[in-house]
Parts: C-alpha cells; structure tokens; sequence
C-alpha cells in the first residue's frame, strides 16, 4: 500500500484478502476501467486462456469477458 500507483495485479491480492470468502455480497459492485480491461484481456492471450478460464481466474463472469472482448477487441 506504500506505492504510489497500484498496478493490477496488486489490487486483485487486496481485493482477495479483503473478500477472503470469494462470495462476498459486495462482489456484484466491481467495475474496471478500460486500462484495467485491457490488462486483463492481455492476461488472457499471454497465458492462451479460454473465456472461462479467465473468468474463473478473475472471479468475473463469463459474459462480461465476452462483452468486453466484442466491445474492445473488434
């Protein structure tokens, strides 16, 4: 927490140590920016994930990755 810009990778330890349970009712609340999108779309080529694999990774549904990926990626 002592750095002066958080990366991605960062806030997601933080939000899994605050939301230790994974069903946390304040899940339904996330929203990313478009960095934040692209940093996980990036994520997804670099490791050849499917949308479910990356969804599952994020704690994300399946239908937002595809939305996401129509929206940004056409």
């Amino acid at each position: 927490m002592s750095k002066e810009s958080m990366s991605l990778s960062d806030v997601l330890k933080i939000n899994n140590i605050i939301f230790f349970d994974g069903v946390s009712e304040n899940q339904k609340f996330k929203s990313y920016d478009k960095q934040t999108i692209f940093e996980i779309l990036e994520y997804q080529k670099k490791y050849k994930l499917n949308n479910s694999q990356l969804a599952k990774h994020f704690k994300l549904s399946r239908n937002t990755v595809t939305k996401w990926k129509r929206i940004f990626l056409v």
